[in-house]
């Protein structure tokens, strides 16, 4: 599975320990959201650290265009980049898009992390609020349920252990956020979504992150559209 890669690739990158590895200590809590085995995460993480044999694989991050101009980060995680290339240039041509050279796209979106709590948590949103700044957080969106707290990568560890400190439960990730967005709608909208469906339902895609602004409830009904 897609999360099985995520722990392999995170396990060999930042070694097994998932105490110093914040990018496999998500993967883990992921795995569990997941109702992973615990033995099958184990294999995942043992097999990235080199601790037992398996394929190999590795991230890869393609931009590209969507219908309507719409900017696309692709990231991959693959044991073979030429295959995985081709498959998604010929997915975004077959739908209306189109493969970028790299740094074509990527300077549209910045590395992030995003922390999240459920309201229901929170009895007080200026000292929820004081807490994640001076733990780091760099933007707090509470106009959402959960919140989202944002953070420079370097610092999502420190936020969130200060939230867990305090007793909060959270899910984190680490993503691309678009420094600015372009709005869609009608049949562009539903041509862009179309290629998102297809595009995660290839096995080596892990995210695909885009700067499209869709109305709220345009993007409910192309959600009960394509389930």
């Amino acid at each position: 599975t897609k999360i099985i890669r995520e722990l392999m690739v995170a396990a060999r990158e930042g070694g097994s320990d998932p105490n110093t590895n914040t990018s496999l200590r998500a993967a883990i809590e992921r795995a569990r959201g997941a109702n992973m085995p615990k033995d099958t995460m184990e294999k995942a993480i043992k097999k990235g650290a080199g601790e037992l044999e398996g394929q190999t694989f590795s991230e890869a991050l393609y931009e590209g265009y969507a219908p309507g101009g719409v900017a696309l980060l692709i990231r991959c995680l693959t044991d073979n980049k030429n295959r995985t290339a081709q498959e998604i240039r010929h997915t975004l041509s077959k739908y209306g898009g189109s493969m970028a050279e790299s740094g074509a796209v990527s300077w549209m979106f910045e590395r992030k992390g995003i922390i999240t709590v459920s309201k229901e948590q929170i009895s007080d949103l200026d000292e929820f609020q004081l807490l994640a700044i001076e733990a780091g957080a760099e933007d707090i969106k509470d106009d959402t349920d959960p919140i989202e707290i944002i953070t420079l990568p370097d610092s999502v560890s420190d936020v969130k252990t200060a939230l867990e400190e305090n007793g909060y439960s959270l899910s984190y990730e680490m993503s691309y956020i678009p420094s600015n967005s372009l709005k869609v709608e009608g049949s562009e909208a539903g041509k862009l979504f179309k290629l998102l469906d297809i595009l995660e339902d290839n096995d080596d895609v892990q995210e695909v992150y885009d700067n499209s602004d869709i109305d709220e409830a345009e993007m409910e009904a192309l959600a009960d559209q394509f389930g």
